[in-house]
Parts: C-alpha cells; structure tokens; sequence
C-alpha cells in the first residue's frame, strides 16, 4: 500500500490486497445471487502517524456521508469514514435490537480480512440514535433517522501508532465481481491527505447568539420540575437549552473539529455529516464499550466550573465532591447502569468513590463502571439497554420521559443520543452525546442539559448550562 499526500496520487492496493479484494468479491457476488446482498471488504495497515479525520475531510465528496470520531488522549484513537455502501436505519423502541440484528446479519456472512489492528479495524457499522424513540420531527434534523448506522465505503481506524484502512462495497444479484473491485479501487484512488482547514479566528462578521427560549423560561422549567420532585413524583430529570449562532459566513465542520480535538483531548470528540448538515461535539460521556465479553461505561453526573487559579480550582473540585446534591446525581446514574447492565452480566462492579474529571471548561463526578457478560451481547444492544441513562433522561424514566419535552419545549434530535460504531464482531463504542452542535450553513444550534434534582436552585443550574456551552460557543462565535 502506497500513501500519498499529494493532490494528484491516490491509495493503491498493492498486488497481494488486489488479490484478497478479488477473492472476497467473487464470494461477496456468489452471496448476493443467493440471499440478496452481501459485504465484500479488504482491509490494509497504513503508517501509524496517520490523520484519518484529514483523509476524510480531504476525499469526502460533496454531500457524501463522513463521521468521525477520536479520543486524543487514548492512544490517540481515531476512526473516520466516507461514504455509505449500505445504510441501517429503523425507528421505534425496538430501534437499537433492529439496527443490531440488521448489521449482524450482514457482518456474519460477509467475505472481509480477519480482524487485526485498532479497534475499529475491519468492517464496521458507525453513526449514532436520537434521543427519543421516534426521532425528530424537526426540519432542522433531517437526514438524522431515529436509528442510523452506515456501512461506509472507506473506514480508517488508528491507536497506538498503528492505523487500518478498510474498504467496503456491497454487492447485489445483478453485480460481477469485476464490477465490486472497480468500485473499491476507484474510491481508494479518490482518497487524499491535507491538513484539516484553520478557524477564522477574526471573522469580518460577528456571529449572532440567542437563546432559542428565553433563559426565564428554562429558569421557570427547573421550577417546575423542582416541584414535582419534592411532590414524590420523581428523583430526577435532566433539562437542556437550545442556543442559535449565526455566524456571518458558513460554519466549517472540519475547522470547528480541529479545535475540540485540540482543547478536550479527553473526550470523544465527533463529526457526523448528513448531506449539507453535521452534527459535532465534544462528549465527556462514555455510554458503553464492548471488548468481548467485557463492557465498561461511565456514570457522569454533577458538574462545577473550572479556575485559572490552580488552588480555586482544586477547592471547586473538593466541593463537588462533598456536595450532597451531586453525590446524589451521581448515586441515581450509578444504580440504574447497575440495574440495567445486570440482566446480562456474571457481575457488575462500580467503583467506590467518583472521581473528579477535569475538562477544558468544567469538572465532572465521574465513577467508572465495568460488567463480565454472561453472552455475547452486542455494543448496540448494549446501548439500547442503557439508553438513556438519568445523566440525560431521568429516573424513572416512565415518569421523567414524557415530562422532559413539555418542560424543554425543544426537539432534542441526536442530542443525548449514543453516536459510535460496532465491529463484525460486534465490540464497540458508544458516547453520549453531549457539549454537541447541529450545523447547517451559517446556522448552528447548540446544545446543555442538567440534571435536576430535589435541591437544585434554578438560577445556578441555568448557569451550568451557560459553562457547558462554553465548550462550543467560543468557537463557533
């Protein structure tokens, strides 16, 4: 395999990949003509120092879709992908079970390299599932289904100094497998590397910031669910606000990406693109990993602001850690992850004491959370168990459910939905996402919850809201 940084010389498979290629091909095609489709892929080691998000900023066709997802400060993980060589998508509360079953199948009978290298290496499933089971109904949100997981054509998985390229297409009856190895070779000459584009940093027109509602009104909402609380009603909800920038030239998603990797190496920063729309963040939340028969997820629940001042900051930490109110934020996530994860698991075991996690804007509790599995129960499934946590919903969530949109009076899309990928194996990843943002041209709406509990003071959980946003709004502002 050559790599080219170019603009003329594209990825070449070398003869023995082109002959892998062929083979699975010719079974790929061999499947169709029986079942109806089938997954071909090839999959080749890169140079470990690699940029894959670069590679898909730099190759990505116009309109087409691209993800991507990295996490810097773990062995600087990166997975990115272009195109879609077949889609998942499916709606309603059995959406995750849908999405999961849809991909094993395809996964299990696909003619593809063994799996070696990163996580994500090999064929892999990526994308993300909104918040509600029905999804959107929001203009704003389209081309983001209640569930969707694409297949892409080009995957580029990195850790640890090693990195993969995998390339997928998908066959029907009518193909050869001349046409398959076509398909994939031209792709791969497509591909090239450049740097990700620089943000502006003095645009000639000032961006516009609004609340979407007013702040009283999000004020009034964790008032209102206050009471509830006290009335026996619930334990917890989780409430956000929507904020709109309009910038004064269209929002680069690869630009504002750039930025997060850099100032939250720590969390999971993404970007997933849906035709002129693409939905980034910078999510602190874990919602679960699958190794096997191991999972690990994360309780994050209770937060403080961060200080210049070395000596403040670790006393805002300490009060965090002592502040009954958080304790009990962070108590509710930990038992209901414990409740759900059970069900599946020799044994569940969550760690002692939280921990405080320090971002770029603010400090979390965090208490880290790990299950043996009795089966191999996917990533996906996983997620559809555990979703949504009290750390974005509440508890219980029969109750706290329907309470969240007529107290919100917004529509929360992919906002605290799980975004991540799944192998053919089906391990994975799955964040939650949060500190994230929808972009649309010059238009980009951002997003903050907290959780509401029996002692919460509005005026300070509004101004939560506004240190989170504090994440995107300097850059897309």
């Amino acid at each position: 395999m050559r790599v080219s940084t170019g603009s003329r010389d594209g990825f070449e498979l070398d003869v023995a990949a082109l002959a892998r290629l062929e083979r699975h091909a010719k079974a790929a095609v061999r499947r169709a003509r029986r079942d109806g489709r089938a997954l071909a892929a090839v999959t080749i080691a890169l140079p470990g120092d690699v940029d894959p998000a670069a590679i898909v900023v730099a190759s990505r066709r116009p309109g087409e879709p691209w993800f991507v997802l990295e996490q810097p400060d773990a062995g600087g993980a990166a997975l990115a992908a272009l195109g879609c060589a077949t889609a998942i998508e499916a709606s309603g509360p059995d959406r995750f079970a849908t999405a999961a079953r849809t991909w094993r199948e395809l996964a299990s009978h696909a003619s593809a390299d063994p799996i070696d290298g990163p996580p994500g290496a090999g064929p892999v499933a990526l994308g993300g599932f909104a918040f509600a089971d029905e999804g959107s109904k929001a203009a704003h949100w389209g081309g983001f289904a209640p569930a969707s997981l694409h297949v892409p054509d080009v995957a580029i998985a990195r850790r640890d100094g090693e990195a993969r390229l995998t390339a997928c297409a998908v066959a029907v009856p009518d193909d050869t497998p001349e046409d398959l190895v076509a398909r994939v070779v031209a792709r791969l000459a497509e591909l090239r590397h450049a740097p990700l584009p620089l943000l502006d940093p003095s645009p000639v027109v000032a961006a516009k910031v609004a609340s979407a509602m007013p702040p009283e009104h999000y004020v009034g909402a964790v008032e209102r669910a206050v009471e509830r609380i006290r009335e026996g009603a619930l334990q917890k909800v989780v409430l956000a606000r929507e904020v709109l920038v309009q910038g004064g030239e269209p929002h680069d998603p690869a630009a504002v990406h750039g930025v997060l990797r850099e100032a939250f190496p720590s969390c999971f920063v993404f970007c997933v693109g849906r035709g002129d729309r693409t939905f980034i963040a910078a999510s602190p939340e874990l919602l679960v990993r699958r190794q096997g028969l191991r999972a690990s997820t994360l309780a994050l629940a209770g937060t403080t602001r961060r200080s210049a001042d070395p000596a403040v900051d670790d006393h805002l930490g300490e009060q965090l850690m002592r502040s009954t109110k958080d304790r009990e934020e962070q108590a509710i996530v930990i038992r209901r992850i414990e409740r759900a994860l059970r069900p599946h698991a020799v044994w569940v075991a969550a760690a002692e004491e939280p921990v405080v996690v320090r971002m770029a804007n603010v400090q979390h509790l965090a208490t880290p959370i790990r299950a043996q599995l009795r089966g191999p129960v996917g990533a996906i499934e996983l997620a559809g168990t555990l979703h949504p946590t009290p750390a974005v919903g509440g508890e219980p969530l029969s109750v706290a459910g329907p309470l969240i949109p007529r107290l919100e009076g917004l529509d929360r899309g992919w906002y605290a939905g799980p975004v991540g990928w799944t192998d053919a194996n089906e391990d994975g990843e799955l964040c939650v996402a949060l500190r994230c943002a929808l972009l649309h041209g010059r238009d980009a709406r951002c997003y903050a919850g907290v959780g509401v509990v029996r002692d919460s003071d509005p005026a300070a959980e509004l101004a939560e809201t506004e240190a989170k946003l504090e994440a995107l709004l300097p850059v897309l502002s």
